[in-house]
């Protein structure tokens, strides 16, 4: 099987539905990921097949955790090479999307990819989380994060940018915990848990799926 049956049959497993242009530009974003990675480590993950199992489909993985839809403000913290945030806006044009990444050279790579896809309404702030403005503050309705630490760090660091009743979204693999006093401190609500293989392979993930409460204790953010 091709990679690009390979994406396409393992979206379709996801319930995705994806066309030609939607195929064709991930693969533009894989075949530049493989490029820039042979001068600055992106990720370890360096096979395309592996590329598009292990980024591209456990990234639209994520959309079983929330419907995207016009106007929707999507924050992805700790961006790193763009995972999940750039497959989820590739497919989903019509959501705004700002990606979080510290890292010079990967935030270079981020909005090296948003000018070659020609990408609208999605933005790079190459600065630390807990460095972004007041403005940002319960902006977002839906916050994702991947390799970003345990989950009690994500949702110390995503949940001041949810608006009330937005959502964060996390995949971890299927040993990843979280205990109900971790949640109310930081002011959220398990809203789904969601056990998934990725198609075309034996990787176990878990995506978690979280609401922000409007009852945020006190000093909640102080971890």
């Amino acid at each position: 099987m091709t990679s690009r049956e390979l994406l396409r049959t393992g979206a379709d497993t996801l319930g995705i539905d994806l066309s030609i242009e939607y195929i064709d530009a991930l693969f533009v974003y894989f075949a530049e990921l493989e490029k820039w990675n042979k001068k600055i480590n992106l990720t370890n993950i360096r096979e395309e097949q592996d590329i598009v199992i292990k980024h591209g489909l456990d990234s639209l993985a994520y959309i079983k955790g929330f419907t995207p839809s016009r106007g929707l403000r999507l924050l992805d913290i700790g961006s790193g090479a763009g995972f999940p945030a750039l497959p989820i806006k590739i497919i989903h044009p019509e959501i705004a999307v700002t990606l979080v990444e510290s890292v010079k050279k990967k935030a270079s790579f981020l909005r090296h990819i948003i000018r070659t896809l020609k990408l609208n309404s999605v933005e790079v702030i190459d600065s630390r989380t807990d460095q972004l403005s007041d403005s940002f503050h319960t902006a977002f309705d839906v916050v994702t994060a991947r390799a970003f630490a345990g989950m009690a760090s994500v949702l110390s660091a995503g949940s001041p940018f949810l608006k009330q009743d937005g959502l964060l979204v996390l995949s971890k693999g299927p040993e990843e915990t979280i205990c109900e006093h971790e949640l109310a401190r930081f002011g959220f609500a398990l809203e789904n848990q969601i056990a998934l293989t990725l198609p075309h392979s034996n990787y176990k993930r878990t995506l978690w799926v979280f609401r922000k409460l409007d009852n945020v204790p006190r000093g909640a953010f102080n971890y």
